[in-house]
């Protein structure tokens, strides 16, 4: 059985590996990623390299020579790299100012969007789908990892409608869900874009924190209600800026497909996809100890579906609860329920662990029969 392959992420694994190695004279089976190599030269050479992936790495000159049967990925000079970890808040909107809303466009995830922009959603250059696959797989690698120190029972996926107002109440009532199971040891997963995705980043984010303040910043980001405002993002800043997070996580998973729907800087950290397909069967997947549907449209409803597919066939081994909260819009406003019951009942759908309340207790007791 060959051996697996070891990751090497920065400059510090780097050198912590150069210095466990001590007289060996091989590196065997090592990814080395976003590394400089150029900073420690003289150590660098001092090895042989087999069977080594490097991705995006800054390398002295004779390593090359010194590796055998190893692949090297250059970065291709994109506006985009391969990250080595999951994007933060700080990282996505480099060089923006909540104080000049304009800046935006000059900060890393808008000149990203704009790159997508010009080069085409569905570009068919072989350079840039490359490129943008590379990214990809580096932000589910990182993902993967970043996930595997979670209890997969703890990992709550919410769906719900990116339209929805900052002024609506059901806007309150998911930022109150999501802080009441934050507080509780869950970690809240969402598509990391506006509307009942924001609510839930918003609630994680001020978990620890007291009602005053959520009220504050509930206030603070009222001035403007929508994504589509010129200050959506600036007074997300604000909140985030202004209530330091308690060291709480959330995690958002959003695609510059829809790059016109702002990723919200109150997920402490953030999958960024290009490939929409990935990074949908990626939430779903992902959240094996439920998802939470909010009152949604299209996109929601998709998401519903989808999950009964995977609980009926027991794809990962069991039933994640599918928790409808909302009774008077699951039943009435877009009566989902009713037929999903009803597909139940006549054996169509099997296997679901279903639930439909107004109630957050009652949702945080149904996610907490699957803990061990």
């Amino acid at each position: 059985m060959r051996e697996k392959y070891q990751q090497i992420r920065n400059n510090d694994e780097l050198n912590e590996l150069l210095k466990q190695s001590g007289q060996e004279q091989e590196l065997k089976r090592f990814i080395f990623q976003n590394v400089n190599f150029a900073q420690v030269p003289e150590k660098a050479l001092q090895y042989s390299y087999r069977e080594c992936l490097f991705l995006s790495c800054r390398l002295p000159m004779g390593l090359k020579r010194q590796s055998r049967d190893c692949l090297f990925l250059p970065n291709m000079g994109e506006t985009f790299g391969f990250p080595s970890h999951l994007y933060s808040p700080e990282e996505l909107y480099d060089g923006y100012d909540p104080d000049i809303p304009d800046s935006y466009e000059k900060c890393y995830d808008g000149c990203v969007y704009r790159h997508y922009l010009k080069k085409g959603k569905r570009e068919t250059d072989f350079k840039e789908t490359l490129a943008r696959t590379l990214h990809d797989h580096s932000v589910s690698d990182c993902l993967q990892d970043y996930l595997s120190h979670f209890n997969e029972h703890r990992l709550i996926g919410v769906m719900g409608g990116h339209g929805l107002s900052r002024l609506d109440l059901a806007y309150r009532q998911v930022v109150h869900l999501s802080k009441h199971l934050t507080e509780k040891g869950f970690l809240m997963i969402t598509g990391g874009g506006p509307g009942a995705m924001e609510a839930i980043h918003l609630g994680a984010w001020m978990a620890g924190h007291t009602e005053e303040e959520l009220q504050e910043a509930l206030s603070i980001m009222s001035v403007a209600p929508y994504y589509t405002d010129s200050l959506w993002l600036s007074t997300a800043w604000q909140v985030h800026n202004r209530y330091p997070n308690l060291g709480y996580e959330s995690l958002g998973v959003p695609t510059w497909l829809y790059g016109h729907e702002p990723s919200t800087p109150l997920a402490t950290h953030i999958a960024k996809y290009f490939d929409n397909s990935i990074r949908e069967d990626g939430i779903l997947t992902i959240a094996r100890g439920g998802i939470i549907y909010t009152p949604g449209s299209a996109g929601t409803l998709q998401e519903i579906f989808q999950e009964a597919v995977q609980n009926h066939y027991l794809t990962f081994g069991y039933s994640s609860p599918m928790i409808f909260m909302g009774k008077e819009f699951w039943t009435e406003t877009v009566p989902v329920w009713p037929l999903i019951m009803t597909l139940v009942n006549n054996g169509t759908y099997k296997n679901l662990n279903l639930c439909l309340t107004d109630v957050i207790e009652e949702a945080e007791q149904v996610l907490k029969k699957d803990l061990k």
